[in-house]
């Protein structure tokens, strides 16, 4: 019989013998990438709230939010609690057979929140889910007859093959096959979105788009659409009979300081929104879609499709409890008012750092608890770093950004204890995502360490990380 590994065997292995166990059974090349910093050599001990704290004793300042699970930070207890009355009670996780009061309560507070007639919802278990069951519901909708979907250029939307269809980031830079009828136009922009609509007109007039799906605020790239550009996205999907799909499953549940992004427009109401995330707490893996009433009733509401669209994970029971306390910690600690503190203060402090270190810095976005650094990546990579680099890096284009804002990141953790992370898109920024419960100390904490790693230049920084990994080699 094959010995197995328990929890407390876990537990005990070195940061070695977890790396030999990813080369052999999970991924050689993830060990490369993440061991390119510090973190990757690190295991952690315990983490709460701002804080992961690691075997070694020492503790990090985590400023990546999870990116974008963490709102409520590392283990809350209001979070942990619910958890653990679930587990303590022997609740019924799931079956078919049985209505779920959790799956009936969560759905009734989202519907409670949010504007309108979003009032019917579904929980899957990630966000690229979410994403494909509300451009599913949308086709469903039109019945089939229309064959063409609209997204941004900019756009991220998961890494399934049906959201990895809408996206136009680079991250996902490998030719999969797409659902048919994707078209793109340009983020944020009225004249480019009114000719892909007009692309797919036929001769009568009528429309062939079933669905169009934006970020109201684009986390990757730090850019946020302008309320007269979603108002007439809005107006002309309603003319149009197209279904409207905003992808919130970053900036839901207050990151950029309302509850949803689109909800600083009053009035402003989407066919379908899509959440993830921090939706879970930081503890469960849940994401879900709310329809308007008329979508969604249309589109299912017969016996005939009543499970067209399901799963056996949907509405897991310790996973939808867990939602409605996090939901409910959102609500009333505040978050929206949270990140709004939170985005005045690392606004001001970024600005400030941008002015000291020129150099460095080309400019700072963003919004709320959700802000990035983009740096100026030089002319080139200098012959002596490039031949220290793989040769299929020093080709890529971001090469460059990539490296220096590595560089920093590197040195924020190794020499600061502060983890942070680059986004992936037409540039690379790095991103600045704390969770809502960071304090003010926490957030001066972080921009003391990066102004002081900035001012190290970009020569220092880029030499320092290169030769740390041929070191570590």
């Amino acid at each position: 019989m094959a010995e197995l590994l328990s929890v407390d065997d876990c537990e005990k292995l070195s940061a070695r013998q977890v790396h030999d166990l990813y080369r052999r059974h999970v991924s050689r090349s993830q060990v490369s990438l993440i061991g390119s910093f510090g973190f990757g050599n690190d295991l952690v001990s315990h983490a709460e709230g701002a804080w992961i704290h690691l075997r070694d004793g020492s503790r990090v300042l985590d400023f990546t939010g999870g990116v974008g699970v963490l709102n409520h930070g590392h283990n809350h207890p209001r979070i942990l609690a619910v958890r653990e009355r679930f587990q303590a009670q022997r609740r019924m996780e799931v079956h078919k057979n049985y209505f779920s009061p959790y799956v009936a309560g969560l759905s009734a507070n989202l519907a409670a929140l949010l504007p309108g007639d979003l009032n019917v919802s579904y929980f899957p278990n990630s966000g690229a889910e979410a994403v494909e069951g509300a451009v599913k519901l949308a086709f469903k909708y039109h019945g089939g007859r229309r064959g063409a979907i609209l997204h941004t250029d900019i756009a991220f939307h998961g890494k399934l093959m049906g959201a990895a269809s809408l996206n136009g980031s680079p991250e996902a830079s490998f030719p999969f096959p797409r659902i048919p009828g994707t078209d793109v136009f340009r983020f944020g922009d009225l004249e480019s979105f009114r000719l892909a609509v007009e692309r797919h007109r036929g001769p009568n007039g009528d429309s062939d788009v079933y669905a169009v799906v934006v970020e109201p605020f684009s986390a990757s790239s730090l850019r946020q659409c302008s309320e007269e550009f979603l108002r007439e996205v809005r107006r002309i999907c309603t003319d149009l009979d197209i279904v409207l799909i905003f992808d919130e499953v970053y900036t839901g549940w207050g990151k950029t300081g309302t509850l949803f992004h689109f909800m600083r427009y009053p009035g402003l109401v989407p066919d379908v929104v899509v959440m993830s995330k921090s939706f879970g707490g930081g503890k469960a893996s849940i994401s879900g879609y709310v329809a308007r009433e008329p979508v969604f009733r249309r589109a299912y509401d017969n016996l005939s499709d009543a499970t067209l669209h399901s799963t056996t994970y949907y509405g897991f029971g310790e996973e939808t409890a867990t939602a409605i306390e996090a939901v409910a910690v959102a609500v009333e600690e505040d978050f929206p008012g949270r990140a709004r503190h939170l985005g005045e203060r690392l606004g001001a402090g970024l600005a400030r750092i941008a002015a000291d270190h020129p150099r460095l810095v080309r400019e700072t976005a963003g919004c709320g608890a959700l802000h990035g650094v983009f740096l100026h990546p030089g002319p080139d990579i200098p012959d002596a770093i490039r031949r220290l680099v793989p040769s299929s890096f020093a080709r890529d284009p971001q090469a460059g950004a990539k490296l220096l804002t590595g560089s920093v990141i590197a040195e924020l953790y190794n020499k600061h204890r502060v983890l942070t992370f680059f986004g992936s898109n037409r540039r690379i920024a790095l991103i600045v995502s704390p969770p809502l419960v960071a304090t003010d100390a926490e957030t001066d904490l972080f921009l003391a360490a990066l102004s002081e790693t900035l001012a190290q230049g970009p020569a220092r920084l880029l030499t320092n990380f290169v030769k740390s990994k041929v070191t570590a080699r």
